[in-house]
């Protein structure tokens, strides 16, 4: 029995995830407190990354889903812009910087990758299908 592939199970979605979770730890500290404006437009970004991620995994077609993967592009662009700016304004470090916007970086390619796939091929990724694994029975 073969089970379909869930966001979560990306390699892109899994980097969203963590590329938000360091974008929420970082904008919690003290620097960022009464730039309100600023920290909430950084977080929704880092946000929408994930979340386009798997709103488009769920869309019934492979254009559906890269349309979706392209909104997450841009966002994760959004986020890189913002991160010139809270390093410009000594909210991070330098190698703060390097290292989301390394992680950024790297989940536009994979998501580029994977939109080259998507849609080279007929079959909906949504109904893709991987063997089980010892943790799914």
């Amino acid at each position: 029995m073969s089970k379909t592939l869930e966001f979560e199970e990306f390699d892109f979605g899994i980097l969203a995830r963590t590329a938000t979770k360091d974008i929420y730890n970082e904008t919690n500290k003290p620097k960022w407190i009464r730039d309100f404006g600023f920290r909430d437009q950084i977080r929704r970004a880092a946000v929408s990354v994930i979340s386009n991620i798997a709103e488009g995994s769920r869309r019934e077609s492979n254009k559906d889903f890269s349309h979706f993967l392209s909104i997450a592009k841009g966002s994760a662009a959004e986020v890189r812009a913002q991160l010139y700016v809270a390093l410009d304004l000594e909210y991070i470090d330098e190698a703060t910087f390097n290292r989301i916007s390394g992680n950024m970086k790297l989940i536009d390619r994979k998501i580029g990758g994977f939109q080259k796939y998507l849609l080279s091929t007929q079959v909906p990724t949504t109904k893709a299908k991987r063997e089980p694994t010892t943790n799914d029975q």
